[in-house]
């Protein structure tokens, strides 16, 4: 009988899911079982038995959640890349922000997925990871390159995200920083406790990513809140 290398059967592709949700882990165990080239070689449920089993394993490629209970799939990244230097580690996340997708790339992740994609697309890209290749899902790609392109335009874009998180309330206190008023001022025009001020204050300065009250005031006065 002739050898025919079109039917050789692909090696098989070692993975490690890393996820904090067991349904989810189950369903892409589930997808991944159709396809014999992609084998689930192990699974843990947050950071610390990430870096265990990745270390235990050594597979070719790790399916890792960003945001987990407990340390973060961005914090462990370092660990997990000690762990297990060879593998391809491939954040698979429901987070589209920029932000965390550079940073995602800049602590070594070999690609950036989000959760809604297509089941015969993760499959691609995990064979693409396993090969050496570099990851990121289309919709991330367009993205970044806006912001590379227009640095200006994605700030104001994170500012105005900014923004619409604050309550009308935070909004209103954040007007009365552009005009520099103290906490006891506000408390008084608004019949509150300064302390109940002071707890809008700090909410503010976290929605907006900012360290100071004199920021805020600028930020406020730059963008005419009122």
């Amino acid at each position: 009988m002739l050898h025919d290398p079109l039917f050789e059967p692909l090696p098989a592709i070692h993975i490690l899911l890393v996820d904090d949700h067991a349904l989810f882990r189950s369903g892409i165990r589930s997808l991944l079982q159709r396809h014999p080239d992609c084998v689930v070689v192990g699974e843990a449920a947050d950071a610390i038995e990430a870096v265990k089993r990745a270390k235990q394993l050594q597979p070719q490629v790790i399916l890792l959640d960003l945001h987990m209970t407990g340390m973060s799939g961005l914090a462990a990244l370092s660990m997990i890349r000690q762990a297990s230097p060879h593998s391809a580690i491939l954040m698979l996340t429901v987070s589209e922000d920029t932000e965390d997708l550079t940073a995602a790339l800049q602590a070594g992740a070999q690609g950036y997925l989000i959760k809604n994609m297509d089941a015969q697309d993760l499959v691609r890209a995990i064979r693409r990871a396993a090969a050496g290749d570099s990851v990121v899902a289309d919709t991330m790609t367009s993205k970044l390159v806006q912001k590379i392109q227009h640095p200006n335009a994605a700030e104001a874009q994170h500012e105005a995200q900014g923004l619409e998180k604050l309550t009308p309330r935070e909004r209103e206190i954040l007007s009365y920083l552009a005009r520099g008023e103290r906490n006891k001022s506000i408390a008084k025009e608004l019949n509150m406790a300064d302390c109940t001020v002071k707890a809008h204050v700090q909410n503010i300065l976290k929605k907006l990513n900012l360290t100071s009250r004199v920021q805020a005031a600028v930020f406020a006065s730059q963008r005419r809140v009122e």
